[in-house]
């Protein structure tokens, strides 16, 4: 649906944005992270036609958006960090403005009022923009967003202002567009992107540094998968066992829990699942496991190495 091609953006002697690629597939819900001044923007900016790029190409179901900017950019919805909207028009005036801008070809009452229903504002159409509260601003602004049903949303922080409640019902609804949608949703809160989104693409000191789906970020990046182990008996047969085990590249016993029960770490190969391989090695030496889990880095600690060697890199 969305096919970015070595996207270079050049502000005098300045690459704010070098050489970035990537795709994004029909009801895919991407998002997009990266650090203040990262090229982040400036990218949203030109998928969307708002900012010209000084190379490369943007192409939207089959359309290049420099050659066919008005058949390009029909099929975008996009709603911007701070909404475009008019505070002394009523909810509903204004959505109609902006149907009627757009040129949507529907059924004028009737989408409007099932955007609206969508977005939860149905009850709120006859008041003055300027009287709501910020999160009723993010939705009405939502709710353009959405005129024309646009195959493609673009969402640049998106539940900004919005009070917990609302940033559920914010993430439920843009998982539900994502069936219908192809969605790209910027946040610079890592849990709220790896609640919502299907894959996430990390930009860092104008460069593409990460590009993976949401689940298998960590281990991509990670040298090792990690593993905690609480299990009951001696130490020194538990770590003897382990020691044997295929692919186990460090282990240690991190403290005792009680008198005969400890927590051990292990780190082993990422083309490997010793999770089986530990447990049958437990029974063997009749060492009860009380809890096993999983242990890799954090989403939030990934993107610090990412972004930060990524720095490291252009200095």
């Amino acid at each position: 649906m969305i096919e970015v091609k070595n996207l270079t953006k050049r502000y005098g002697d300045i690459k704010a944005i070098d050489d970035i690629s990537f795709t994004v597939d029909t009801g895919e819900v991407l998002g997009f992270l990266g650090p203040n001044g990262a090229g982040k923007s400036t990218t949203m900016n030109i998928i969307t036609g708002y900012i010209s790029s000084t190379s490369g190409t943007v192409t939207i179901d089959g359309s290049e958006i420099l050659e066919n900017p008005r058949e390009t950019k029909s099929k975008i919805g996009y709603l911007p960090e701070i909404p475009p909207l008019y505070p002394d028009m009523t909810v509903q005036k204004y959505l109609e403005f902006m149907f009627d801008l757009k040129k949507v070809k529907l059924p004028k009452k009737e989408h409007i009022d099932e955007v609206m229903r969508l977005v939860r504002i149905s009850d709120i159409g006859k008041r003055l923009i300027k009287n709501l509260s910020k999160g009723y601003r993010q939705r009405v602004g939502f709710a353009q967003a959405l005129l024309g049903n646009p195959p493609v949303l673009i969402l640049d922080e998106p539940t900004v202002g919005l009070d917990p409640k609302q940033i559920i019902e914010i993430r439920k609804l843009i998982r539900s567009l994502g069936k219908k949608h192809t969605v790209i949703f910027s946040s610079h809160v890592l849990s709220e992107i790896s609640a919502t989104c299907d894959r996430i693409i990390v930009i860092a000191d104008g460069k593409l540094v990460a590009n993976s789906k949401t689940d298998e970020l960590s281990l991509s990046l990670a040298e090792t998968q990690k593993l905690s182990l609480i299990a009951e008996g001696g130490s020194s047969d538990i770590l003897a066992e382990i020691k044997k085990i295929p692919g186990v590249k460090k282990y240690k016993k991190e403290r005792d829990i009680s008198e005969k029960t400890a927590l051990y770490s292990v780190e082993y190969s990422n083309d490997t699942d010793i999770r089986r391989d530990v447990f049958s090695a437990m029974v063997r030496i009749h060492a009860p496991i009380l809890e096993m889990k999983s242990g890799n880095e954090s989403l939030e600690d990934m993107f610090l190495k990412l972004t930060q060697s990524a720095e490291k890199g252009g200095n």
